[in-house]
Order: C-alpha cells, then sequence, then structure tokens
C-alpha cells in the first residue's frame, strides 16, 4: 500500500481496528510502509481523543461506557457461547475470564441451576446477576485494570488459588498453532492462575483470530483442554490444533 498523510493513515487504523477487532504495531507498519515509532504515536493519539485503547504491541476498540453494559455478541460468538454452555453441568463451579466471547456465554446460562461462578470482570458478575436462575457469584478482587476492563494482579491471583473449579472459560486475542493462546494484554498472571485452579480449560475464540501472531503468549498448549471456534476454520488449523491433543469443537453460524 503506498505511503499515506498523517490523517488518512489515523483513519485508515480505525478502518481496519473495526474491521478486525485488534491490530498491531508490526502489521500496520508494514501495511503503511513507515516506522513503528510512527505508528506508535499515531496510536497514541488515537487514544488520546478516545478513538482506541493501546495494547501491548497493538490496539483494540475502545469499549463502551460502562452503563452502556455488555455489547451485543455476534451471531458467531452467540453460536460459540451455546456450544461452550452445552458443556457445563448444573451445579459446576466454573471461573469466566473477562472479553466479549466469554460474556457472550452468560445469557445462556439461566437454565442452569446451582452454578458457582468466579469472574474477574464486574460486566460479567452484573450479567450474572440479571439471571433468573441467580448463580453463587465470587469476584477475584485484585487490582483493576482499565485497559482489559478487568480485576488483575497479586490479590486477585491469592483469592484464585483458594478455590478449585470443573471449569474455565477464556477467549484470546490470537491463537497461535505452534505455541497455544495469544494476548496484546502484558497481565498475563491472572489467566495463567485460572488455568492452574480448572480441570477443564475451554478457549472461546473466533476462528478469524487462529494464525495470528501476537507476542505475549497467554496459555501454552499444554494447559488447554478444548477449543470452541466456528466451522471457517481452515482444515490444516484444525488438523494441527488436534495434534496438540486439544478437543476441538466447530459450531455452524447462523446466516
Amino acid at each position: 500500500m503506498s505511503k499515506r498523510n498523517t490523517p488518512q493513515r489515523r483513519h485508515a487504523i480505525l478502518a481496519l481496528l473495526a474491521e478486525r477487532g485488534e491490530v498491531s504495531v508490526d502489521e500496520l507498519s508494514r501495511r503503511f510502509e513507515t516506522s513503528e515509532v510512527t505508528i506508535r504515536k499515531d496510536l497514541a493519539v488515537l487514544e488520546k481523543n478516545g478513538l482506541l485503547l493501546r495494547r501491548y504491541g497493538g490496539a483494540v476498540p475502545r469499549p463502551q461506557d460502562a452503563e452502556d453494559g455488555l455489547r451485543p455478541p455476534s451471531a458467531c460468538q452467540q453460536a460459540i457461547a451455546r456450544a461452550a454452555a452445552a458443556r457445563i453441568r448444573e451445579h459446576a463451579r466454573i471461573v469466566v475470564d473477562s472479553g466479549s466471547t466469554t460474556a457472550a456465554l452468560i445469557p445462556e446460562l439461566g437454565h442452569k441451576r446451582g452454578l458457582v461462578v468466579m469472574t474477574n470482570s464486574l460486566d460479567v458478575a452484573n450479567a450474572l446477576r440479571e439471571l433468573e436462575n441467580e448463580p453463587v457469584l465470587l469476584m477475584t478482587g485484585g487490582t483493576w485494570d482499565p485497559h482489559s476492563e478487568s480485576f488483575q494482579g497479586q490479590v486477585a491471583e491469592q483469592v484464585l488459588r483458594s478455590y478449585d473449579f470443573d471449569q474455565l472459560f477464556i477467549g484470546a486475542d490470537g491463537i497461535d498453532l505452534a505455541r497455544g493462546t495469544t494476548s496484546f494484554n502484558e497481565l498475563l498472571g491472572l489467566s495463567r492462575v485460572m488455568a492452574e485452579v480448572a480441570r477443564e480449560v475451554v478457549v472461546m475464540v473466533e476462528s478469524d483470530k487462529v494464525g495470528r501472531r501476537i507476542p505475549n503468549l497467554e496459555l501454552p498448549w499444554s494447559s488447554v483442554h478444548t477449543l470452541i471456534t466456528d466451522e471457517r476454520l481452515s482444515p490444516e488449523a484444525r488438523e494441527q490444533i488436534a495434534a496438540r491433543g486439544v478437543e476441538l469443537v466447530c459450531v455452524a453460524v447462523p446466516t
């Protein structure tokens, strides 16, 4: 792509972000044929103007204001969430990590009785409280991280280690077929503790995130038991994931 002037480039960055859901500095630098320093300046200005949130190595869309609540899930996220909910028994003890795909799971839990649910997300907690069969709600506490819109840190990790859970439901910014789940977020400790205290780790992710190269390894394949995604996943990716010993569930997406 040919070089653009600064306003055009920043407008194009926002358009790409809206299309993909996240962007990386490396990718933008190559796409716009400019330095990573320039791209980081672009992202800093866009964040200052309230148009995005920077993450380590890239950026994600700015979440809606807290009073707006959770964003409506996409049809793909809803299909993934239904498949995930089907794996949850009544009276199960589960962890639901922060994120839009995992949040789509909450409306699917209304008919489940006797659940105990731990989360580090205020939005997830509020959605749980609105369920007809309201579960026992546990919060990690800890330090509020405005970038991930969740609680993080050592206090949250200590609270998690005081419990044990049947399942963890967690999303990802990307799936590295060689390494595991990846994230723009540098705060990885809590995700790893969540995986440690759960008997089954279920990753919920849309297929367009598979193969994305993001620097931060969140969970290695050895920590993942199940990956739920959509049927658009390529045959090659399916083979590589299955070869890691991970149970792969590919759901149909309504058109």
